[in-house]
């Protein structure tokens, strides 16, 4: 079957692997044997220094460490008796914690699995938009002032293409008078919105005009246009891999969420059909 080549579906099976097992190794109140004890294993006191000494880079001391024995008994204490009484229930910061640590494991999910690299490879086409490359122009340029006469465009063309001066014509300008490979963006950004698209469609290495931009009018002679293309996968690997991976954890997270809502019976309003 296609579905078990899905990555959605490998994903969606490991994540109900993690699920069952918080399951079996965090049981809930009804499932405990003994619900007044309070145990605290040799495994939970190694987990207690292992954390002590991640954070202060030496183990603890015997007395530290019943210290913090101590202290998770106490805590333990305090959250059964706080369940007890509710004051878990309706409190929209337990509620949004617990939520969020179910959203964790989808995450952690989705960074634990190697995607192939054809994956990754149909990933990057889809979203090739993305990560391709901004077109890039270079070109010189004559600025010949807001509104010159046509006579004196024919004259500065004519001039231009038989490579003589034009200073005579060439207003004074803060604009670069050329320009390397650059992004259309940053391209429009100094000579205004739209001017990159006067150039796209020129003849290479000939004086043409007029181009309008957003000071005025110029006489543009384009040098290269280097096309937009998409980086091979190699090249950007990281990159596509934390797309994909972000990708997919949503998509994971909505089907275990719609799984998971399958189980209850959901009563609520529905406002889709109504008018604003």
């Amino acid at each position: 079957m296609r579905i078990v080549k899905e990555p959605l579906f490998h994903f969606f099976l490991i994540g109900a692997a993690i699920f069952i097992w918080f399951h079996i190794v965090s049981p809930n109140d009804e499932l405990i044997a003994d619900p007044e004890a309070i145990a605290i294993s040799e495994s939970d006191a190694a987990r207690l220094a292992e954390q002590f000494a991640a954070r202060w880079k030496r183990r603890p001391s015997n007395a530290e460490l019943q210290a913090l024995v101590d202290a998770s008994i106490r805590e333990e204490v305090l959250v059964r008796e706080a369940r007890k009484l509710g004051l878990d229930r309706g409190d929209s910061v337990i509620r949004s914690r617990l939520s969020q640590k179910m959203d964790f494991l989808t995450e952690a999910m989705a960074t634990s699995v190697v995607p192939a690299d054809k994956d990754l490879e149909v990933f990057l086409q889809q979203n090739a938009d993305r990560y391709a490359t901004p077109k890039k122009i270079a070109f010189t340029q004559v600025f010949l002032g807001e509104k010159p006469s046509d006579a004196d465009i024919e004259r500065a063309l004519s001039a231009l293409r038989a490579e003589q001066e034009v200073s005579d014509l060439d207003r004074a300008t803060l604009l670069p008078a050329s320009m390397p490979l650059t992004a259309t963006r940053v391209i429009d950004s100094v000579f205004g919105t739209g001017f990159s698209d006067g150039l796209v469609n020129l003849e290479e290495g000939r004086w043409v005009g007029p181009i309008q931009s957003g000071y005025g009018v110029h006489l543009v002679q384009l040098l290269k246009i280097e096309p937009s293309r998409i980086p091979p996968l190699p090249d950007i690997y990281d990159e596509v891999l934390r797309d994909w991976r972000r990708v997919m954890s949503e998509d994971l997270a909505q089907a275990q969420y719609e799984a998971l809502a399958d189980n209850y019976k959901i009563i609520a309003p529905d406002f889709t059909g109504q008018a604003k």
